[in-house]
C-alpha cells in the first residue's frame, strides 16, 4: 500500500477566528487510539468546544469531539476524552510562558492528516471583545462591497 502524502483536512474551528485574536500557531501531533484514527479517516470530528492546556509539563487537548467508530466493538474510545499533544519541551515552555499572560488561552484551529499522521494546529489566542467582532464584520462587509463595485466597473468596460 503506498504511503499517504500531503495534507488532508479533517475538521476546522471556524468560530475560533471569530471569537479570538490569533497570536501564534503551533503544529502538534496527537496520541490517538485505533478507533479514533478510523473515525478521523472517515472525516468525523468537531473542534468547536475544544481547548488545550498544559498540565504537569505535558500538553493536553480537551473538549474535542471525535465520535465513536461505527464499526468498532468494545474497544471503542470515549468521544470527548483528553488527548495528549506531542510537542517539543521547548515549545511547551513557550506555551506556558505565553498562556500565563492574562487573557491568553490555547485553542485548536484545525485537525488534519499530514503525511499519514494526525496533527492538530493549536493557537495562542486572546479573546475578542464584542466591539472587536463588530469591527471585523464591518471591515469584511466593506471589502466585499469594494470588490463588487470593482467587478461591476470592470464589466461595464
Amino acid at each position: 500500500m503506498p504511503r499517504e502524502e500531503g495534507r488532508k483536512l479533517i475538521a476546522q474551528n471556524k468560530r475560533a477566528r471569530h471569537d479570538y485574536h490569533i497570536e501564534d500557531t503551533y503544529e502538534a501531533g496527537l496520541v490517538l487510539r485505533g478507533t479514533e484514527v478510523k473515525s478521523l479517516r472517515a472525516g468525523r470530528a468537531n473542534l468547536t468546544d475544544g481547548y488545550a492546556l498544559i498540565r504537569d509539563g505535558e500538553a493536553w487537548l480537551e473538549g474535542v469531539h471525535i465520535p465513536e467508530y461505527t464499526m468498532g466493538t468494545w474497544t471503542n474510545h470515549a468521544a470527548r476524552r483528553p488527548r495528549k499533544l506531542l510537542l517539543h519541551r521547548r515549545e511547551i515552555g513557550k506555551l506556558i510562558h505565553k498562556t500565563n499572560e492574562p487573557g491568553h488561552t490555547l485553542i485548536p484551529l484545525s485537525l488534519y492528516f499530514k503525511d499519514g499522521k494526525a496533527k492538530v494546529e493549536i493557537a495562542v489566542a486572546r479573546g475578542k471583545r464584542e466591539y472587536d467582532k463588530r469591527q471585523d464584520i464591518a471591515k469584511r462587509d466593506a471589502a466585499r462591497e469594494m470588490d463588487r463595485a470593482r467587478a461591476a466597473r470592470l464589466r461595464r468596460r
